[in-house]
């Protein structure tokens, strides 16, 4: 689900729909979480499916650590990439804000934490060298990404948080010992789909 302050807004032809917040998100605030009315899709269904359907969700769906296509149901399948992301997914099937997000700005994920299938090139950015998006890059990146999601958590007792009673139960205790100690128990690395395995 996603934050529920939020509104979906056409950007242009090129970049299409994305999703902008209307009021103030402050740091260590969830913005989305993976709830029941979201769509897990087995790869072999989803290999089964006409050419439309399956391009429709190589778009709108990100893969998770088993090779599952989660497909959300609300407003996150919306959620534009960047290299400069204001929000960060974690192991914990949540994202968080890692910087105040202001009334009117876009929510922004970065795409390499979403096991994509294929590399592919991005609208530029400055003040990164990164330009592209690859199947990989939770496996270089994750130490960045841990730490921003470290940095966030130690506000997430001191913000309202109208989406944590979607922290799935195997979660919560975890999440709370990062709140409180600055320890990330896991990290989003282990997120990562490895496709050298049977299922593509």
């Amino acid at each position: 689900m996603m934050y529920p302050h939020t509104k979906l807004y056409y950007i242009n032809d090129q970049i299409g729909f994305g999703v902008f917040a209307t009021k103030f998100i402050p740091k260590g605030t969830i913005t989305w979480a993976l709830d029941e009315l979201d769509h897990i899709l087995e790869p072999e269904f989803v290999a089964k499916l006409d050419k439309h359907r399956r391009k429709f969700l190589n778009k709108y769906t990100y893969r998770n650590r088993n090779g599952q296509y989660i497909l959300c149901w609300d407003l996150g399948r919306y959620v534009n990439h960047s290299f400069h992301a204001n929000c960060m997914g974690t192991a914990y099937d949540f994202e968080i804000a890692i910087r105040d997000i202001l009334p009117g700005e876009q929510l922004t994920s970065d795409y390499g934490t979403l096991n994509i299938g294929k590399s592919y090139k991005c609208i530029p950015e400055e003040g990164t060298d990164r330009e592209r998006v690859n199947p990989n890059d939770l496996l270089h990146y994750y130490k960045e990404w841990d730490q921003q999601v470290i940095e966030a958590l130690k506000h997430f007792n001191d913000v309202e948080q109208p989406l944590i009673h979607l922290i799935q139960p195997d979660f919560k205790e975890k999440v709370m010992v990062a709140a409180k100690e600055n320890i990330l128990l896991d990290s989003i690395k282990s997120n990562f789909y490895d496709r050298s395995s049977k299922r593509k």
